[in-house]
């Protein structure tokens, strides 16, 4: 059975590219508006004589196309994984402590429900 697609893997992106989908890939993988990663590949195509170019055939040569099953259209999804490849321990840590809010919460919740609530009780019996 194939691995499904990692979120967290780099991708060319064709669909969004011109040449090879690189520069959209390099845009998609940590969140900066592609026209800004080709002027800055542009930038540093000229400020190196021309010495990058091959890089970049080379990372279109060996990078996979982005798969279909792993676009979002949801922003914050988005926002999500990018913030997971950017730093891993962050997101661990921002998860953790959602985990920690919603358990506390929910104790919260369980604490009352299973506490004796003599006005509620009372209430309930003045209904019946």
């Amino acid at each position: 059975m194939p691995q499904p697609p990692s979120r967290t893997k780099f991708y060319k992106d064709k669909r969004n590219g011109k040449v090879m989908g690189v520069c959209a890939g390099i845009a998609d993988y940590t969140g900066f508006d592609v026209t800004l990663v080709r002027i800055m590949f542009l930038m540093t195509v000229f400020m190196s004589g021309g010495s990058t170019v091959p890089l970049y055939f080379i990372a279109g040569w060996i990078a996979d196309n982005r798969p279909e099953g792993i676009s979002s259209s949801d922003e914050e999804e988005r926002r999500f994984w990018q913030g997971v490849r950017a730093s891993p321990r962050k997101s661990a840590r921002q998860i953790h402590s959602q985990f920690r809010d919603i358990d506390r919460r929910l104790a919260d919740i369980e604490s009352f429900v299973t506490s004796e609530n003599r006005v509620l009780a009372q209430q309930i019996d003045d209904l019946r």
